[in-house]
């Protein structure tokens, strides 16, 4: 698997982080050997394997540990506001920190 300069200048760019030149080779090098390992999985035979063990109910009888999923109303707008320095309802506004 090839990855190339501009796939690593591409997630650099998502992850908000800058590169130095050296480092864009460096990164593409070591994405493209992590890549090359794990494409090793698609040459083995799983046919065979079993699923594994589920953490959840998968028919077992086991029942769910998960409470049911029930709507309920939940107005706690107002009071949250009422606790910030600068409310607009619906909304908290604060500062801007990331400036992009």
């Amino acid at each position: 698997m090839k990855i190339s300069r501009e796939d690593v200048l591409k997630v650099a760019a998502l992850a908000h982080l800058e590169l130095a030149e050296g480092e864009v080779e460096m990164f593409r090098s070591q994405l493209d050997s992590i890549l090359s390992y794990v494409a090793k999985l698609d040459e083995l035979d799983t046919s065979k394997v079993e699923p594994m063990a589920q953490t959840l109910d998968s028919g077992a009888g086991l029942g769910t540990p998960l409470r049911e999923d029930v709507m309920v109303p939940c107005n706690i707008i107002d009071e949250a506001l009422a606790a910030a320095p600068d409310p607009a309802p619906p909304f908290f506004r604060v500062p801007k920190v990331i400036d992009r």
